[in-house]
């Protein structure tokens, strides 16, 4: 069975140190190995591709990326020339590897000419967002013209978490909660939701958003988020659709990157539906072959198996 997966990242020399601020959230060793991954982009990680039978990697920039640059202009000239790289690469291994663009949302105009020009010229397949951009985030309606063009060339943008703006006081004290184990799923999730009742979905009604690690807990509290919507002041704020769980049944899609466990994905399955999870491991930082075990073994339906593996992926990014 043809296996795609959507979480795929790697990093170049070049942009390494802008990562420096996750460092303190791994142990040394493992976050030394995971580095030393990052960069490599075709040898180790081809060979781990054919062990763990993962036939395509969608590759992005690990974050932050990009958007950690405080020099817009400096950030607009690394994303064009990172996307370049990313292109040549899959021009070389066009059957291996395809890839999501880096925006610099530090300037939405030319991140959304760079969305244009990587998926029209270059041949990627959407555009990947970590977290927000110098504490902007995407329901930023200075960032409706990358909706705009992400719509208009049906494209979708897979919002990726990383470090917040700050630390919620609730995890004072707790270092080991902030990260990929708690505080980013919460932050991310909280970005979707921004998106839903910031009106980007009712803008952009066919706009698709990809979300990793399951879809951050979101597919589990669908029920409650209606309830408590129709319970809650809103604050002037209408939905077109009624209710958040509306969008995120329709404008959402999920990968199972970095959650090789049964209920989770069952659960995903039954609140959002095949049709909108997809596959992803999230190398380096998970195992390709635990992730790629997880999929053959799940307990759900081979037609959904195929869906998640390879179907819904060639659909969505027309591969």
């Amino acid at each position: 069975m043809r296996t795609i997966g959507l979480e795929e990242h790697f990093v170049t020399e070049e942009l390494a140190g802008y990562g420096a601020s996750s460092a303190g959230i791994a142990q040394p060793g493992v976050w030394a190995e995971a580095s030393r991954r990052l960069l490599d982009l075709t040898g180790e990680r081809l060979a781990g591709m054919d062990a763990a039978g993962l036939d395509v990697q969608v590759l992005s920039l690990n974050a932050p990326g990009i958007q950690a640059e405080a020099d817009t202009a400096l950030a607009v000239s690394r994303a064009a020339a990172v996307n370049d790289l990313l292109a040549a690469t899959i021009a070389e291994n066009p059957t291996r590897f395809a890839g999501f663009a880096a925006l610099p949302l530090q300037d939405p105009q030319a991140a959304a000419k760079e969305l244009e020009r990587a998926v029209t010229q270059l041949g990627l397949k959407g555009a990947l967002v970590n977290a927000h951009t110098q504490g902007r985030y995407l329901d930023d309606p200075t960032l409706r013209v990358v909706w705009e063009y992400a719509a208009g060339l049906d494209v979708p943008l897979y919002l990726h978490p990383a470090n917040g703006v700050d630390a919620a006081h609730v995890a004072s004290g707790h270092p080991e909660l902030t990260g990929p184990m708690w505080s980013w799923g919460v932050d991310t999730a909280t970005h979707v939701l921004r998106l839903v009742f910031g009106g980007v979905f009712d803008d952009f009604p066919e706009a698709k958003l990809l979300l990793g690690h399951m879809g951050e807990g979101l597919p589990f509290v669908l029920w409650r988020l209606d309830s408590r919507w129709g319970f809650h002041n809103h604050h002037g704020i209408e939905l077109a659709r009624g209710n958040p769980s509306e969008y995120l049944r329709h404008n959402l899609f999920i990968t199972t990157s970095g959650v090789c466990d049964a209920p989770p994905l069952l659960c995903a399955l039954l609140a959002l539906g095949a049709d909108h999870i997809l596959f992803g491991t999230d190398y380096p930082f998970e195992d390709m072959a635990t992730a790629t075990a997880f999929l053959r073994s799940a307990p759900v339906s081979e037609a959904d198996r195929a869906k998640i593996a390879h179907l819904n992926a060639e659909r969505l990014l027309k591969l």
